[in-house]
């Protein structure tokens, strides 16, 4: 393939339709409106835009069901409305894939501006215990090879699988190659009214409702969370960068910020998570070989936790507030925490 120079959200939905993706219901958000505005012009793929985002993962949902490999895209508040609907896919385990492209929250905050905001939501937007599998890369050539990775996953696990973005990823141009080799997953599952599957909220076993079996129910979450475990453990991606100098001080960030994270390879070492959840359990063992972890992110602190508590360790967290990455600022935080 020839190289492209592309937007990130052009990169998306380039990808979704090497992936297969034959659906796409949305509504116009910054900084992802890019992306319907692209997808309008797939050839092969039926395109509606809705009156909202509940609606939209409804649609989408529906699209699955029915056979076909499905898609959104929005931005937080639209992945706030979307949530409920997240849950019903999660138990009714039907496969698509959602696109967050994070901007400034709460609320409208501040449109088209980036954040690292939504990240709790991954997985405790929606009511109860579900256990989604999100990915969240840092540049326009991961935005593309890990759109691919969001659909295969999907269809291994029959699950909604969140793609994060923010609005720097997303409006950032950068020359790609786009590859048209990777293996693309199959739906293994027969569309609504052929075999025999279960449409329903509620407990259920296979095709049963029970909705006041306990014993049933636990069985049926343990079963959702082994599933997508194991599908997880397929797509363990991460980048680890050993410091070129002895260091005992480990750095660790993610998409937008884990690109300003680089200029600091020379004096840490860097990790950053790209399967954002469930998390990389090889974490563990980069992690034991430095005295000392820094972590910044875009909000005021959501993912620190999630490593905190695989690790069982402290971790020096510098907070960065979204809307701005400024180098300065970084490394006058980087000097305060020691």
């Amino acid at each position: 393939m020839p190289k492209q120079l592309l937007q990130g959200n052009q990169a998306i939905a380039m990808a979704a339709e090497v992936a297969g993706v034959k659906f796409f219901a949305g509504y116009p958000i910054t900084p992802a409106s890019e992306i319907i505005h692209e997808m309008v012009n797939k050839r092969h793929i039926k395109v509606l835009q809705m009156e909202d985002e509940i609606a939209s993962i409804n649609a989408v949902i529906g699209a699955s069901l029915a056979g076909l490999k499905a898609m959104t895209a929005t931005s937080g508040p639209g992945f706030s409305l979307m949530q409920e609907s997240i849950g019903l896919a999660h138990i009714m385990e039907v496969p698509l894939v959602i696109v967050n492209v994070q901007r400034v929250g709460p609320s409208t905050g501040m449109p088209t501006l980036p954040a690292q905001g939504d990240i709790i939501q991954c997985i405790h937007g929606s009511h109860g215990d579900y256990f989604p599998i999100v990915f969240y890369p840092n540049s326009v050539s991961e935005l593309y090879k890990y759109t691919v990775m969001a659909f295969n996953a999907a269809e291994e696990s029959l699950s909604p699988v969140i793609l994060l973005s923010d609005g720097y990823i997303s409006h950032l141009y950068e020359t790609i190659v786009p590859q048209r080799d990777f293996e693309i997953k199959k739906r293994i599952r027969p569309p609504l009214g052929m075999g025999n599957r279960h449409f329903t909220g509620l407990s259920h076993d296979g095709s049963v409702v029970k909705t006041s079996d306990v014993d049933n129910y636990r069985r049926l979450i343990a079963s959702l969370r082994e599933k997508q475990q194991l599908t997880a453990q397929r797509y363990n991606f991460y980048e680890y960068l050993e410091c070129k100098k002895d260091t005992d001080t480990l750095l660790i960030s993610y998409g937008a910020l884990s690109r300003v994270a680089y200029y600091f390879k020379n004096d840490f070492a860097l990790y950053r998570p790209i399967r954002m959840y469930p998390l990389v359990e090889e974490i563990k063992i980069i992690a034991a070989r430095y005295k000392r972890i820094i972590m910044m992110e875009m909000n005021i602190g959501q993912y620190v936790y999630e490593i905190e508590r695989i690790l069982h360790r402290e971790i020096k967290f510098i907070p960065i507030p979204g809307g701005r990455i400024d180098l300065g600022e970084i490394r006058q935080e980087i000097v305060k925490v020691g």
